[in-house]
């Protein structure tokens, strides 16, 4: 059985933070990409079967400012790596480094998360979240686009396929990044979207989860016909 792990987060006055919960299966895939020579491939055909496109695997660096997507939500699966910490829900308000990741340079609340290997976090848009502190870590992140020489997404499956498969997963903590319908992330920061929050909230719901599918355990029963009754 598929362990789910739920997470209701409110709205901040910065971050707008989902109505739909945050989904978290621990360890899912942690079998599958332990395995000698796996590559990144098999979940892009995965996540590829249940409408989700797959467009990057990142390496973290110490730490990256919390931020959210506006258009478009987002699966994130842990392939490599000890692990991580993720802060979800809240902005930073200091622009130094340490102070918005070990200090008190960000808003009050949100909630934190070790991210492990195999780990699958699905994010509704508008959740806030920052990934720091990776083990075993790089001294900077390294970001691997799934894009052609123009910058645009490659979705021809062939050259997608190639790309994920020819991505060097090693030791360090990396995750990989999928979408539904198409489309593409963007990258906001608190306030953002201040007044302008429902428009974050009414992002259409994907007909599948990424990996589950139409099972009802993961969201596409969760996240059924959610009212958007949030207040700030």
């Amino acid at each position: 059985m598929v362990q789910v792990r739920t997470y209701t987060i409110p709205p901040t006055k910065l971050m707008p933070n989902s109505p739909h919960v945050l989904i978290h299966y621990p360890g899912l895939f942690l079998d599958k990409v332990s395995q000698p020579g796996f590559n990144c491939e098999e979940l892009y055909d995965l996540y590829r079967s249940n409408g989700w496109e797959s467009q990057w695997v990142a390496r973290y660096g110490a730490t990256q400012p919390s931020h959210y997507h506006s258009r478009a939500h987002e699966a994130m699966t842990v392939i490599s790596g000890e692990g991580a910490m993720i802060r979800f829900g809240v902005a930073d308000t200091s622009e130094d480094e340490e102070e918005h990741t070990h200090g008190s340079g960000h808003e009050h609340g949100g909630v934190w998360v070790e991210a492990k290997k195999g780990d699958v976090f699905i994010l509704p848009a508008g959740v806030a979240h920052k990934t720091y502190d990776p083990k075993p870590g790089p001294p900077e992140l390294a970001f691997y686009q799934c894009k052609d020489e123009n910058g645009k997404v490659i979705r021809d499956e062939k050259k997608a396929r190639k790309f994920f498969q020819d991505v060097e997963v090693g030791e360090y903590f990396q995750m990989m990044g999928s979408y539904p319908n198409g489309n593409e992330w963007d990258f906001a920061v608190g306030g953002d979207h201040k007044g302008r929050e429902r428009q974050v909230w009414t992002v259409p719901v994907p007909e599948k989860d990424p990996v589950l599918g139409l099972d009802k355990a993961g969201l596409v029963g969760l996240w059924k016909d959610k009212a958007i009754t949030s207040k700030l």
